[in-house]
């Protein structure tokens, strides 16, 4: 049996059956908001009629029981001028993120994770949103877990947003990389139980704070900001059982459902567009599940 380790003032090389309660212990995590309840009893949740469901609809109040959904995985519209942006005001859009984390919140397990996948915006001023994103969640009482790193690329890949060319009057910076931002409700570890499928090298991969993973094709897919069905697939691997309820809060194309069915699990969208619910519907009919090895919902879904 490997020896422990605890917390050294010079660190420790090995982290197997470490011992962290003193680095816990210090002032710098006292004030944070640690709540970490792990003994919560939650009634069983009948989920037909509202699983594996796309809805045209908001999701500032979402039609799901509270205490249901096990992760919540999403990509915001970033108020910048795609063909569903709507022009609001810095304020007016963290508030429309504000009332729609609430609503996760609720629809949320004990233990349930709210992944969201943001980008930063613009050079005149940049808008650091996931350090706004990080506000609103923690009043909202979300448990902030950590973030990754999504790097899509690793050259320049055409980009030429240089600002002065070998200048240092206005030189520019071009982001390769968005943030997967991580939060938990109520506590850092799930109570309950479940089966978990990703394998040992899937596993090493998704724990890394930094995420290899090409974009998506707008132009293939038929929404101009899809993410990749990998990204979602690995969020869903790492922070879900097998049968979980995945809900996107704002769906768009459908990827998270998508990854989620293929993963066998289930799913619901939301999204205000009919035309990207309709493309949802129809990326997820096409899924061949693991259970049926054929196209089709589980028994007791509804789409």
């Amino acid at each position: 049996m490997a020896k422990k380790t605890q917390t050294s003032s010079f660190g420790v090389s090995k982290r197997e059956a470490h011992d962290s309660s003193d680095f816990y212990a210090r002032n710098l995590f006292q004030s944070a908001n640690t709540t970490d309840v792990v003994d919560i009893n939650v009634p069983s949740i009948q989920m037909d009629g509202w699983v594996d469901h796309i809805y045209n609809q908001t999701s500032e109040s979402m039609p799901i029981p509270d205490n249901s959904v096990a992760l919540s995985f999403t990509s915001p519209p970033y108020n910048v001028g795609k063909d569903y942006d709507d022009d609001m005001t810095l304020d007016e859009y963290l508030d429309l993120i504000k009332r729609v984390g609430q609503d996760v919140y609720r629809v949320l397990k004990p233990g349930g994770r709210y992944v969201i996948n943001i980008a930063n915006l613009g050079r005149k001023p940049y808008i650091p949103l996931h350090s706004y994103f990080y506000q609103i969640h923690s009043q909202l009482g979300f448990l902030p877990m950590g973030e990754i790193i999504w790097q899509k690329g690793k050259g320049a890949s055409g980009s030429c947003a240089w600002g002065s060319w070998k200048s240092a009057k206005s030189p520019r910076l071009r982001d390769l990389h968005e943030y997967l931002l991580v939060f938990a409700k109520q506590g850092f570890s799930r109570p309950d139980k479940g089966v978990s499928d990703i394998s040992s090298e899937e596993f090493m991969e998704s724990t890394l704070s930094i995420w290899q993973i090409q974009p998506e094709s707008a132009k293939k897919v038929g929404h101009p900001a899809p993410f990749p069905v990998e990204l979602a697939k690995r969020v869903i691997k790492l922070y879900s059982y097998v049968d979980d309820v995945i809900l996107d809060p704002f769906m768009g194309s459908g990827t998270t459902c998508v990854a989620a069915k293929e993963n066998g699990r289930y799913y619901v969208g939301f999204d205000i567009s009919p035309e990207y619910c309709q493309i949802a519907k129809e990326r997820i009919a096409k899924v061949v599940t693991r259970e049926s090895g054929k196209n089709g919902n589980k028994k007791n879904g509804s789409n």
